[in-house]
């Protein structure tokens, strides 16, 4: 096989991670060029290129001669591929099926600990959603949005959660892995399971989904769910991580095991309209929450696969995004693209489409701060305030980012902590993942991470947030690591 060139080791090195990213992303979004029909290739490429840039980052160059290397590697690929500005029309060749699925489809964002049990209660017993629970009621008590917890012992858990700040805490830059079992299709959504750091799931375009995991190394794909015939738009954890519920263009609710990766029942919607999201109730995982294209709102029985009685719902539009608050009083929608509903309306911007909306109940552990995180096409991510039990919102902050017309999601950081600050991250139609502190009022990027080759659609974090998923619009699915200090 004729391989490229430029693929050998390059002999001058970056000395920082943020030079080193800034190279792997230029060759990453080159990357679809390279031998079109061995798309396998590509992937190998672009892991080697990133242990090379690793590797050489250690070493100590002078900044001049880093930024003359990065400058002249975009010069040689595009004088063999063509500039950067062609790369959005050969992407657009490339998938524009999936962005015809994509437009019509719809993710939601949920707080990974509002999964719940197979056909059980929520239970918290367990210390840390015990904690979670006790936070949660709090949350309906009487006291103003913004107010302290309640603690003696707040500069003493300070001082455990350590002096270092966001960007030191969020310092994710090497790749722990890069994934490629759905190349070329999108990968719309992709999630940890619960309180787990090892354990990750993904659904596709291409009508699968893949269940990975990460230990014992090397990483793998664990399980490959198929039985979906069209593109799958959406799927959920359950609390205990032994069953996955999935919803698809093709009409059906599906109920998978996630050891074996056996369907164990498959729900039709009865206007045979295409699904676009599901969520269970955190309070009881027998019930799953599913929204479609002709407008309807409906509560499932996954036990029985049954709608449950009462459990239905007409609205003004498709239903486009769930996302439950974590005591499941409140359920947060979107609607028509442009519309955020819970009993009453808010227009985020006439005529812009939302793709991503997620509740959190707390934004640190000292401030009661309810808010939502809301991905819509105005190139901007919007953080709200929720100022009482009945959902009315106030726009706290915006932070700028690329993103006009993809299904771009975001994630609150899942550990709250003492430290100052509140992290918040998005992916991009840049092929960026963004980390934004949310109280900081100047330069509030935290950390900004290189290497997709195109838009990113998703992230998530594991339980610990020792590593970070994110998935693009090409199918690579790409394993950050925290660095190591």
């Amino acid at each position: 096989t004729a391989l490229d060139p430029l693929i050998s080791a390059p002999k001058i090195a970056c000395g920082m991670a943020a030079v080193w990213q800034q190279v792997l992303a230029v060759d990453a979004r080159y990357n679809a060029y390279r031998t079109p029909t061995f798309p396998q290739f590509r992937t190998q490429y672009i892991r080697r290129r990133s242990q090379l840039l690793r590797e050489n980052a250690k070493c100590g160059f002078e900044p001049g001669l880093r930024r003359q290397y990065l400058r002249l590697r975009s010069q040689l690929l595009a004088l063999r591929y063509g500039p950067l500005s062609e790369q959005s029309s050969f992407r657009a060749s490339s998938v524009r099926s999936s962005r015809t699925t994509l437009d019509r489809m719809e993710d939601f964002e949920e707080d990974p600990r509002a999964q719940g049990a197979r056909g059980h209660r929520r239970s918290v017993s367990r210390g840390s959603y015990q904690l979670q629970a006790q936070m949660n009621r709090a949350v309906y008590d009487e006291r103003p949005p913004g107010s302290l917890v309640p603690t003696s012992v707040a500069e003493a858990s300070r001082a455990m959660a350590g002096d270092t700040t966001l960007s030191e805490n969020y310092a994710f830059a090497g790749m722990h892995h890069i994934f490629d079992q759905h190349v070329d299709s999108a990968v719309p959504r992709l999630q940890f399971a619960n309180d787990d750091k090892h354990l990750l799931a993904c659904c596709s375009l291409d009508g699968t989904l893949s269940i990975m995991t990460l230990s014992p190394p090397p990483p793998s794909v664990k399980v490959t769910l198929k039985g979906h015939g069209g593109p799958v738009t959406d799927f959920a954890w359950s609390l205990s991580n032994d069953i996955i519920v999935s919803t698809s263009l093709d009409g059906t609710l599906r109920i998978w095991n996630t050891e074996d990766g056996r369907c164990i029942r498959e729900v039709r919607d009865p206007e045979s309209s295409e699904l676009l999201c599901c969520t269970f109730q955190p309070m009881n995982n027998n019930l799953t929450v599913v929204g479609n294209s002709k407008h309807h709102l409906q509560v499932v029985n996954i036990s029985t696969g049954k709608k449950v009685k009462g459990g239905s719902s007409k609205l003004t539009g498709r239903v486009l995004s769930l996302s439950f608050d974590a005591p499941g009083r409140i359920l947060w929608i979107i609607i028509c693209f442009w519309k955020l509903t819970k009993a009453k309306r808010l227009v985020v911007s006439e005529g812009s489409s939302i793709c991503s909306i997620s509740a959190r109940s707390w934004i640190s552990r000292e401030a009661r701060d309810p808010s939502l995180l809301v991905n819509a096409c105005v190139n901007k991510l919007l953080l709200y305030r929720v100022v009482d039990n009945e959902g009315t919102l106030q726009l706290k902050r915006s932070f700028p980012i690329q993103h006009g017309s993809q299904h771009v999601h975001s994630i609150f950081c899942p550990l709250m902590s003492f430290r100052q600050g509140a992290c918040v991250v998005t992916g991009s139609e840049d092929a960026c993942v963004y980390f934004f502190d949310v109280e900081r009022n100047t330069k509030a990027i935290v950390n900004k991470l290189q290497g997709h080759g195109g838009p990113v659609l998703d992230v998530s974090f594991n339980c610990d947030e020792s590593l970070l998923a994110s998935a693009d619009s090409t199918g690579m699915v790409i394993i950050w690591r925290r660095e190591q200090k």
